[in-house]
This record gives structure tokens, C-alpha cells and sequence, in this order.
């Protein structure tokens, strides 16, 4: 990059504290260009349209006192420790039609093979070295805004990446431990020289904005309101776990684009309730999509007509809207 990039730091490693700074800039600093570089203390995010509860071990959550948190942003669950190093570019959207992940993801392939990895990007979302995954990406879309975040697992603990998560078996269709371990790899274990996440840190941090780099902190009014965003949203039960409503009506399916699953409650007829969870790449908010649905009869066409008013793509990421009624209506 050689136009300027303001570089922040979040000064943290607490999960609500570092993903309600990061919405903070993505929708108050609306013009240039952001990166951010952050840690998490043992963590698992959660997808925006996760449902958390079917996520985790809770007994290894709680015995290993990991936190847990819901991002804002589509995909599926990530485990965050010290050995795990984040990277967020806030920045214009553009053509919101020609969004595409490799926009994001190229530069940092980039810096990967600049030190002798074998790095790629892979399938929906994922950054891989020699067929392992280091890294999983998500966008958010804010106005003409962009974020783009994503993991980079450079000497985490694979046990507890395995241990911490409930891995659904039609992914992996073996023991979840082993699948989750054999599938993720760390960064440092690929270098030909060693470097220590200090070291790594920086060179990202050069690497990612260039001679362009300013260094830039958040002002205290601001950091106030970080603060402020923390307790009244990322850390609530209501946004981590949220309700878990009983419904009339049940179904999952397994896309191309990602699994999802629907809960429909109906009352004479017309819907009364509705969620959908999935690990699909979600760009947008679902909560304009299922206020609309309320009151709509329970019948394909009905749907069909709300679903065509919303952008599907950004609502399901690779998701259609015929895959969405298939789910709804399937057998």
C-alpha cells in the first residue's frame, strides 16, 4: 500500500473490550484506511448467526475458564490464545457487486510466501500453508464502509483449539478432536528460520501498511465509548448466547455455501417467529430480513416474495435465495 494506513493497536487482550474497538472505528472513523493488529486471551469467537450453545464443549469452556463472545461479522467459530494473532483492514467498500475476500486476503498470502511459506488462500474463507489451515477470514459491510478481519494462527495450542470447539460432525465426518487438529496448522512451525510473535507482530505490521503507515490511537472521548459499546453490547449474555426460543419447525442443510439452519414458529398460518443460524459468510444483519418475515403466510411463494426485497448474497454469503426456501420447505 503507498497511500497513508493509520495503524491502531487496541491495548488489550480482552475479547468484548477488543471487538467493540474494532466496530467503533469500522462506524465512527468512516474515511482512510485502518489496520488493526489485536490479541485475544483464550477465546472462542462465534459467527454472527452462530447458535453458540451448539459451538462450544461448555464443559471445557468452563473447566479451562476460556471466554466466549459473538462477533459481528458471518462464518463459523475460531479459538483465540496468545499464540493467535488478529488483523482487521476497515477501508471503502467500493463496488459492493465486485466485493470479493481476496481483495483482503492477497496481501497477507503475500507476506506469508515473502518468508518461504507455501501459502494460499483456500475455499470460501481460509488461508492455507502446505494444505493446513492457518487463518479463517469474515467481512462486515457498514454503509459504504468494509471490514475485513481475520486469524492468523502462528504458535497456538492445538489441543485447546480441538478441545474448546463442538465441531459438527457432517463437516469432517470423523472424531471432531482429531479433525480439527489435522485440518489447522501454526505458522512458526513452517518457517525456515524462527521468529517469536514479537518479531512476527512487526513484520505484519510493516508488511501490511507499507511506507504508508501512520501510527494512530483512539482519543479518550472515544476510547469512553469503546468502553460504553463493551458493557452494553459484546459483553451481555443476550448478545454472546442470546434466546433459544422454542420452534414449531426445525431444519438444516448443508450448501455449498455453508450450513444453515432455520427455526420457524407459525400461528394460524403466519409466521411468528423466525432465526437462522449457520456458518455462511454473511456480510449484512439478518435483522431487517426476519422483522419483514413476521406476519408473512408460512408458504414458499409468500417468502419468496419478502426474500426477493432483501440482497441475499450479502444476508447468506454463498447461499441462494431458492437454497434459503429449499431450506425452509424441504421435506
Amino acid at each position: 500500500m503507498q497511500h497513508a494506513v493509520h495503524y491502531l493497536e487496541t491495548g488489550s487482550r480482552d475479547p468484548y473490550y477488543n471487538l467493540a474497538f474494532e466496530e467503533y472505528v469500522l462506524t465512527h472513523r468512516t474515511r482512510g484506511d485502518y489496520l488493526l493488529l489485536w490479541q485475544n486471551d483464550n477465546t472462542i469467537v462465534v459467527g454472527q448467526n452462530q447458535n453458540t450453545e451448539a459451538e462450544i464443549n461448555r464443559p471445557f469452556v468452563e473447566a479451562h475458564h476460556i471466554h466466549v463472545v459473538r462477533r459481528s461479522t458471518g462464518g463459523g467459530a475460531v479459538y483465540h490464545d496468545l499464540g493467535n494473532l488478529n488483523y482487521s483492514f476497515i477501508t471503502d467498500a467500493g463496488d459492493r457487486a465486485a466485493l470479493s475476500m481476496a481483495r483482503f486476503t492477497q496481501p497477507v498470502v503475500e507476506a506469508l510466501q515473502d518468508l518461504g511459506l507455501q501459502a494460499e488462500a483456500s475455499g470460501r474463507n481460509d488461508i492455507l500453508v502446505e494444505g493446513r489451515k492457518v487463518s479463517g477470514t469474515a467481512q462486515r459491510l457498514w454503509g459504504d464502509r468494509i471490514l475485513h478481519h481475520g486469524t492468523l494462527l502462528f504458535d497456538a495450542n492445538a489441543d485447546m483449539v480441538a478441545g474448546a470447539l463442538q465441531v459438527d460432525p457432517e463437516k469432517f465426518r470423523s472424531k471432531s478432536t482429531k479433525s480439527v487438529r489435522s485440518r489447522i496448522g501454526n505458522i512458526r512451525s513452517f518457517l525456515k528460520q524462527d521468529m517469536d510473535m514479537p518479531a512476527f507482530w512487526a513484520y505484519l505490521k510493516e508488511t501490511l501498511a507499507g511506507s504508508g503507515m501512520v501510527f494512530d490511537a483512539l482519543t479518550a472521548q472515544e476510547l469512553a465509548q469503546v468502553d460504553a459499546l463493551k458493557a452494553e453490547k459484546y459483553d451481555t449474555w443476550e448478545w454472546n448466547y442470546g434466546r433459544s426460543p422454542r420452534f414449531d419447525m426445525t431444519a438444516k442443510r448443508y450448501w455449498d455455501g455453508g450450513c444453515l439452519e432455520v427455526g420457524v414458529s407459525v400461528s394460524r398460518g403466519l409466521i411468528t417467529d423466525v432465526i437462522f443460524h449457520g456458518d455462511f459468510l454473511s456480510v449484512s444483519s439478518l435483522e431487517p430480513l426476519t422483522k419483514a418475515l413476521l406476519g408473512t403466510p408460512f408458504r414458499r411463494e409468500e417468502v419468496c416474495r419478502v426474500l426477493e426485497r432483501y440482497p441475499v448474497a450479502d444476508l447468506f454469503g454463498g447461499i441462494t435465495r431458492e437454497q434459503v426456501l429449499d431450506t425452509l420447505f424441504s421435506d
